[in-house]
């Protein structure tokens, strides 16, 4: 994930002022009253999510919370019982995926083909220019793959090129199902630059997380999911201190607590 721009070193992000409540700030991203049952299993619960341009949010809950759940109704992969999903202030169509770029369920690639001519089939079915592809590389650190299959990846290069295929488009919407996974330290690291860039360029970008660190090093803003709906969402800043990782445990348990969602009831979603 080496931008093409030099690397400083890492630190945590700053989040900045909430526009959650400014007047006329319409969301990049909005999921207003979501409900969803598989059969009498209650996933989702009336929640009501709000992620802006130019920020990165952070959506926390444990196994079975409902995360994934919300990200498949947000790209139109899954339909809701009851709510609607907006993106940038308007209703979800089909033609919306144009503007939504994700990673989500690990990547789905071609393992016969290079990164390049993974990239390359989705170029052609997305209308995208060839010619966006090789910075792609560089920007996610896979400039120098060459014609090595996508199969024979390392699980951190796959999720390198599942990133690449999410900003083929160059979306206005990214949404990032733990991008964490599977990558080293270093590439912690990288993605961390990477997510604060993107948001830096004017993106909405949502990102789930396990690591409370990283989420407090990468967000502006989090949403606590528990019980099917946010039991928190606003700035990192309100919730606890992003550079005490005890502090932000701390919060997180109790808010998860407050639900009435004890660990021990814990049930996949």
């Amino acid at each position: 994930m080496t931008s093409t721009t030099s690397m400083t070193p890492a630190t945590t992000a700053v989040p900045r002022p909430s526009p959650a409540h400014a007047t006329g700030v319409t969301p990049g991203l909005r999921l207003a009253g979501i409900s969803k049952s598989f059969g009498r299993q209650k996933v989702l619960t009336g929640l009501d999510l709000s992620a802006y341009s130019g920020r990165v949010y952070g959506l926390l809950g444990l196994n079975g919370a409902g995360k994934s759940t919300a990200f498949n109704i947000a790209l139109g992969l899954l339909r809701p019982d009851a709510g609607r999903v907006e993106i940038q202030g308007a209703p979800f169509t089909r033609r919306s995926l144009a503007r939504v770029g994700a990673s989500i369920n690990g990547p789905a690639l071609f393992p016969q083909l290079s990164a390049r001519r993974n990239l390359l089939v989705h170029c052609r079915l997305t209308g995208t220019s060839p010619q966006t592809i090789a910075p792609l590389l560089e920007r996610v650190g896979l400039a120098s793959a060459g014609r090595k299959r996508a199969g024979s990846f390392s699980t951190g290069m796959k999720v390198r090129l599942s990133l690449a295929m999410a900003l083929l488009a160059d979306p206005e919407v990214l949404i990032l199902d733990e991008p964490q996974n599977g990558l080293d330290p270093q590439g912690i690291i990288e993605l961390r630059d990477l997510v604060r860039d993107l948001a830096d360029e004017g993106r909405t970008v949502v990102v789930s997380s396990h690591q409370l660190g990283e989420i407090a090093r990468m967000s502006d803003d989090i949403g606590v999911l528990a019980t099917g709906r946010l039991v928190y969402e606003g700035p990192l800043v309100d919730f606890a201190d992003a550079d005490d990782e005890r502090a932000m445990e701390k919060a997180f348990l109790a808010a998860v607590a407050a639900s009435g969602h004890g660990i021990e009831t814990e049930t996949r979603a």
